[in-house]
């Protein structure tokens, strides 16, 4: 395992990322197998869990808590965030803080971030009359947070102000970067913003959640000269490798194959040579017109219409790729207040949305798509009239 040297503390490079656990037929934490794919990181010298306040409606924290019980104290590193991004009437984060203790059953956290300082979040931040930023850094003091730091999503002004007005309070932060990113959301200048503040990075979204874990089969074919077996996803892990300022790269892992070639993908340094950095590169300017949607799910919460925003993004991205005769037969099973025509276009998404997509233009031009391409029932209907018409024929 590669270890990446963060103040006194030797860190895993791979960090596992607890949004995407494995789920059972009820959406519930499978937590048999998140207990076996923990044993087998923390068995190959993964030391790092990255949990958060919404991830799994609040089940991730209780699920790691529940699994990280079994090992010393010490032998890990527990990292959580408070959810100022979050929109809400009123923030208490003495009373989150507490909570998130009793959840992971521990009595610190060894990295706490203020999770998503953002655009539309920094003022809840900033806001005296929820002392958000003070408490936390009162905790650091009393020694409940070892380190303290911050995520973000925003853009470059915005993290410029962050990084000037509380970067001296801060021990790390947490951005996205991936070689997709590097250019289309300016990740290139962040991470240089960072370094010029003397924050070292967590790396977040890597595979660009599992977008990137699937390319184009001629790339495929080309990269798998000299490695026959290497996944797509090993090749953006690899390329955070070669970035020095990066302590740890989360993966947010759904199985335990997963965990298994994230852990032999960092079992070493084995950076991207100059051959296989072009064809990612190549590859990423054929993806730069998708929805740049991750699945983080943060939209849904804020949808009065309770849209699953990101599985109809996904979609959306599908049908810009294929003809989208399967999308839409998918899409004839929901009822139509789940269609992306239930969009009532209020924003409310926006507003949280990491990633700044205009979620209600999008799912207005999805609308738009999706009036273009026949109805499934009409495709099965036409083609029962071709099937008999062959069998008039007699041509089969």
């Amino acid at each position: 395992m590669i270890y990446r040297k963060f103040k006194d503390l030797d860190i895993s490079m791979l960090g596992f990322g607890l949004m995407r656990l494995p789920v059972l037929e009820d959406g519930s934490i499978d937590e048999a197998q998140t207990a076996e794919m923990v044993d087998y990181a923390i068995k190959h010298g993964v030391n790092y869990f990255d949990t958060a306040w919404p991830y799994h409606k609040g089940l991730s924290e209780i699920v790691i808590g529940k699994i990280l019980k079994n090992y010393p104290r010490d032998s890990f590193f527990l990292a959580n965030k408070y959810p100022g991004h979050a929109i809400a009437e009123k923030y208490d984060p003495a009373d989150t803080f507490e909570k998130q203790l009793r959840k992971c059953q521990v009595d610190y956290f060894d990295f706490y971030l203020l999770h998503n300082v953002y655009e539309n979040s920094i003022a809840t931040y900033e806001d005296p009359q929820w002392g958000i930023i003070d408490y936390f850094v009162e905790q650091k003091k009393q020694g409940r947070i070892r380190y303290l730091g911050f995520s973000s999503h925003g853009d470059l002004p915005v993290l410029q102000k962050i990084m000037d007005k509380y970067g001296d309070m801060m021990d790390f932060c947490q951005l996205q970067i991936n070689y997709l990113d590097w250019s289309v959301q300016k990740a290139a200048e962040k991470y240089e913003m960072a370094a010029e503040h003397g924050l070292p990075v967590i790396i977040m979204e890597p595979v660009r959640g599992g977008k990137l874990a699937k390319l184009p089969e001629s790339t495929m074919e080309a990269l798998k000269v000299g490695r026959h077996e290497a996944s797509a996803a090993s090749y953006s892990l690899r390329w955070c490798q070669s970035l020095d300022n990066v302590v740890v790269v989360l993966s947010g892992m759904t199985a335990r194959d997963q965990m298994v070639d994230n852990v032999a993908t960092f079992d070493h340094y084995d950076p991207l040579t100059d051959e296989e950095l072009k064809l990612l590169l190549d590859a990423a300017e054929g993806m730069k017109n998708e929805v740049p949607c991750t699945a983080c799910r943060y939209c849904t919460a804020s949808c009065p219409m309770e849209l699953d925003i990101p599985d109809l993004l996904f979609k959306f991205n599908q049908i810009r790729a294929e003809s989208g005769f399967n999308i839409k037969m998918q899409l004839d099973a929901l009822p139509q207040d789940k269609l992306p025509s239930a969009c009532i276009g209020c924003g409310a998404c926006m507003e949280i949305c990491p990633q700044k997509i205009e979620i209600p233009v999008e799912l207005a031009a999805f609308t738009e798509a999706l009036a273009k391409i026949p109805d499934w029932a009409d495709i099965c209907r036409q083609r029962e009239e071709d099937a008999r018409k062959l069998e008039e024929a007699k041509l089969y």
